[in-house]
């Protein structure tokens, strides 16, 4: 019997740990599995040629709220063409109203409900039976699905959790070439011990954990195979201190280069653990994912969320001073009774701690969840289908969600970009009364001027922020535009040929510029003195541009030393090697000195 999984990823870099467990577990009595992985931005019909080319007697697909829309297109265009194809669906987004899903749409056959390794085992080895005896499948017999009995929806005895996680053979014991230029998702653990009302894993019990030796032998295969990224998916990876500090220690001791990314709330996480991170993480290869949602402590109490942001903020602010940590931020608007200003003042909580990423999200009604189930207390409108968004509720209107939208998207654009973090830095703290200002008007002037129905290159978004601030009468601005273009050309990898400011130096200047610099050589990172001491060489590794203030200085000291300066940004093309700068005297550069 051939048995088709299948599911339809975001984007083709990403990968599905579900199917992977699927095929580990089904594979040694089933042997002929095949699993392909397919996106959402695939065209249908190519999906259910391929599909139909395989020709499966078993088709199952691993559904959640980015891919159900398309998923479903693909199954029911799929049933015209293979009638007699089984079709099996599993993950959250079908897991709960399962009954609602099976009388919507009759081209679905069964639906796994919950934990699937046992459960898709048992259904392969009934529709096994069925084919040799010929008589239909005995679905009844098998615990944890919901299926289709002539016009009625049956669901048969509730599957208990697997207890020994190690029982489940490794979804990464081989077929590891699958995984190349991919990004690979990893689970320790299964559960949360939090009932946070707007998440999933508030329904499930406890905390299940596969074993450290199972768990480092599968990471070092992967490591070793040359894997990239590894997202761990464990809810709270470090609720287990003495499991997580063994783990971190083992990824310290081999990671040869990948990088990790955990799920960890940060008001728990220990002094001992968190001062073992900041002092052995080797820089750039941890990244934690931390969710905030709300710092409004009446919100926070609604949705049975348990959090201190004090605790987190200290957690926070200890891994950034370490620099070694790239923190992700979550926070998501929309949760019962935190109304705009409320929002407001969330989010300036959080952006001062210029976390590396700040993601603004918001609030997802999913099937199964408390604050689904409790809409009506709290006035929520929301979309019929997925990703089931509100569109407001009793505190939030639609209208102001719009406005924080565009909150969102200046704020994905340049501080998660970081295009000129330098530069938002200035803004955030000296041009508007809080950081949420600044976005929300960038944002609205962003979408007044219509540049959200067009696209942009990298030299656009300065020119958007600089007219946006010229309306703004932005207290000298002319020391903001410095900065910017400090920014623009500390992040190119090569000179740039197209400038967005129109007060280039002339060669006289350029020429002052270079005689400057060459009095300062020794004060010069080693290569760019190197470069410098020769003109020719000087010329094709650096470019020049007017500053109003010396912002050499007040990178180093703080000092706002104002006057008419020459920035010099020099770019020594060799991987791994930053861009590095100086900056002197206009006037000395005019009469060739430093």
């Amino acid at each position: 019997m051939k048995i088709l999984l299948s599911t339809l990823n975001a984007k083709y870099i990403h990968s599905s740990l579900a199917l992977r467990y699927l095929r580990s577990y089904a594979q040694p009595s089933f042997p002929d599995i095949e699993l392909v992985e397919y996106t959402i931005n695939d065209v249908t019909l190519n999906i259910v040629a391929d599909i139909y080319k395989r020709q499966p007697d078993v088709a199952a697909f691993s559904c959640y709220i980015w891919n159900i829309r398309e998923t479903i297109d693909v199954i029911r265009n799929l049933k015209k063409v293979r009638p007699d194809l089984p079709v099996v669906l599993g993950g959250p987004e079908v897991t709960y109203d399962a009954d609602e899903w099976l009388k919507k749409h009759p081209e679905f056959d069964v639906i796994v409900i919950g934990e699937g390794e046992q459960t898709f085992l048992e259904l392969l080895q009934v529709y096994a039976e069925s084919r040799r005896t010929g008589e239909p499948p005995r679905l009844r017999d098998v615990a944890g699905i919901a299926y289709r009995e002539g016009e009625h929806v049956r669901f048969t005895a509730p599957r208990a959790q697997i207890e020994n996680l190690d029982s489940i053979p490794s979804p990464y014991a081989d077929n590891l070439d699958e995984l190349n230029n991919r990004v690979v998702y990893f689970e320790a653990s299964r559960g949360c011990p939090f009932k946070c009302q707007y998440c999933l894993s508030s329904i499930e019990d406890g905390v299940r954990y596969f074993g450290l030796e199972r768990v480092k032998a599968d990471l070092l295969r992967l490591i070793r195979h040359g894997v990239k990224t590894i997202k761990f998916v464990d809810r709270t990876f470090n609720i287990n201190k003495k499991y997580a500090l063994e783990i971190f220690q083992f990824l310290i001791d081999n990671h040869n280069g990948t990088i990790f990314q955990f799920e960890i709330t940060a008001d728990i996480l220990r002094a001992d653990v968190l001062d073992f991170l900041t002092e052995n993480a080797p820089p750039g290869i941890f990244r934690f994912e931390i969710g905030v949602q709300s710092t409004n402590d009446e919100t926070n109490r609604l949705v049975q969320r348990i959090q201190r942001f004090d605790r987190l903020a200290h957690t926070v602010t200890r891994i950034k001073q370490s620099g070694k940590i790239a923190q992700h931020l979550d926070l998501i608007a929309g949760l019962p009774e935190e109304d705009y200003q409320s929002f407001r003042k969330t989010f300036n909580d959080v952006f001062a701690l210029r976390p590396e990423e700040l993601q603004l999200g918001f609030l997802k009604m999913l099937r199964g969840t408390g604050v689904r189930a409790r809409a009506a207390n709290h006035g929520y409108i929301f979309m019929d289908e997925a990703p089931y968004e509100i569109l407001g509720n009793n505190v939030l209107s639609f209208a102001d969600i719009q406005r924080i939208k565009r909150v969102e998207d200046v704020l994905e654009k340049y501080w998660n970009a970081h295009r000129m973090d330098t530069t938002l830095e200035w803004l955030v703290t000296r041009c508007f009364e809080t950081p949420f200002d600044f976005f929300q008007a960038f944002g609205d002037f962003w979408e007044e001027q219509g540049w959200s129905r067009i696209g942009h290159q990298l030299e656009d978004l300065f020119v958007r922020l600089r007219r946006f601030l010229e309306t703004r009468e932005v207290e000298r601005l002319d020391h903001v535009i410095s900065l910017m273009k400090f920014d623009y050309l500390r992040k190119q990898k090569h000179r740039p040929r197209k400038l967005w400011w129109d007060d280039v130096l002339d060669k006289r200047e350029m020429q002052a510029a270079f005689e400057a610099v060459h009095e300062r050589l020794d004060d010069l990172r080693p290569d760019f003195a190197r470069r410098a001491a020769q003109q020719k060489d000087f010329f094709k590794h650096t470019l020049s541009a007017g500053v109003s203030f010396d912002i050499e200085t007040w990178i180093k000291s703080g000092e706002l030393v104002e006057g008419d300066f020459v920035l010099v940004v020099y770019f020594p093309y060799e991987d791994g090697r930053e861009n590095d700068f100086v900056v002197v005297r206009r006037a000395a550069a005019a009469s060739g000195l430093a």
